[in-house]
């Protein structure tokens, strides 16, 4: 009776589409775009908007102006505003944008949200306790997703 709920579990293991996920390490730009999904599944816009007004998450809003986020209070200028973004920049580029955002915009102060090595450390000489030479990235690929479908909602 186990053996038959093993390889019951099994095969429907096997009868579930893949779930494609590209890692930090594995991103592929093409002029500071992302033309692949880093997750195969499409974002929610919703939470996307959660992600990007969220402190501890993407906290999108510290810097960028969102009209449509007009409720959330401290919108920064540092950046520029998100109106509109839809109109200027393909999904791929805002994918692009938001994975790190130096690949297009090489002197951009924007965090790099999914990126987890590569970084200039020169504080590990300093320190008894340096960071781990990869850090997690600050968003998910699946929250990187979210934003970038609900920055596709921003159209004039």
């Amino acid at each position: 009776m186990r053996h038959q709920y093993l390889l019951g579990v099994v095969a429907a293991c096997l009868a579930l589409p893949a779930l494609a996920l590209t890692g930090p390490h594995d991103l592929q730009f093409a002029d500071g775009a992302l033309a692949e999904s880093l997750t195969g599944q499409p974002g929610d816009p919703a939470a996307g908007a959660k992600v990007m007004a969220t402190r501890p998450l993407g906290n999108c809003v510290a810097c960028h102006e969102i009209p449509p986020m007009a409720d959330v209070p401290f919108q920064g200028d540092v950046g520029p505003s998100l109106a509109g973004v839809a109109d200027r920049y393909s999904e791929a580029q805002l994918r692009g944008i938001v994975a790190n955002a130096k690949m297009t915009f090489e002197g951009s102060v924007m965090p790099a949200f999914y990126k987890n090595s590569g970084y200039i450390r020169p504080g590990d000489g300093f320190t008894t306790n340096p960071a781990p030479a990869d850090l997690q990235p600050i968003l998910t690929a699946q929250e990187i997703e979210d934003v970038v479908a609900y920055l596709l909602t921003l159209k004039e």
